[in-house]
């Protein structure tokens, strides 16, 4: 590669069948979005306006699962179900990643969606979403053709 510290590698294979869970897990991510209202246009304007906690709530809980997820990870050398080993890369910070979040926080407040809640969004009949997810369909595209012209 090109020095992405990307994914874990995983060295089993995956049959189809097994592949499976994917689809159900996702689907029940995208319920509990729905249900806990991540997914609406109107409260996602509300936290950019700063109106509700809701969604900082929200995120705020998700972080501190991911922390806490990684730090049991850590110290008890957790593997995967496959027995595979977790390895989580050290990251170092580039400033890169202040323009590419101040870019995201823009589009984010601009279309009322950020990636995670895409499909959940299109799924629960919000066909407008369509053009954000082929945007962001586009923009990922464009940056893997700019990548390596890029400073990182």
């Amino acid at each position: 590669m090109d020095g992405c510290d990307g994914a874990n590698r995983q060295h089993t294979a995956e049959g189809f069948i097994s592949n499976l869970k994917y689809l159900v897990v996702g689907i029940i991510f995208g319920i509990v979005f729905l249900k806990a209202e991540i997914v609406s246009w109107f409260r996602i304007q509300e936290m950019f306006r700063l109106d509700s906690f809701h969604m900082y709530g929200v995120i705020g809980s998700a972080v501190g699962v991911g922390l806490l997820s990684v730090w049991l990870i850590r110290k008890f050398n957790i593997k995967t179900i496959s027995g595979e080993t977790v390895s989580i890369a050290d990251k170092v910070f580039d400033k890169g990643q202040i323009y590419g979040g101040i870019l995201f926080g823009i589009g984010w407040a601009i279309t009322g969606a950020c990636p995670g809640p895409l499909f959940a969004q299109i799924g629960a009949g919000y066909a407008a979403v369509a053009v954000t997810l082929l945007s962001a369909i586009a923009g990922t595209w464009v940056y893997g053709l700019m990548r390596a012209r890029l400073p990182h």
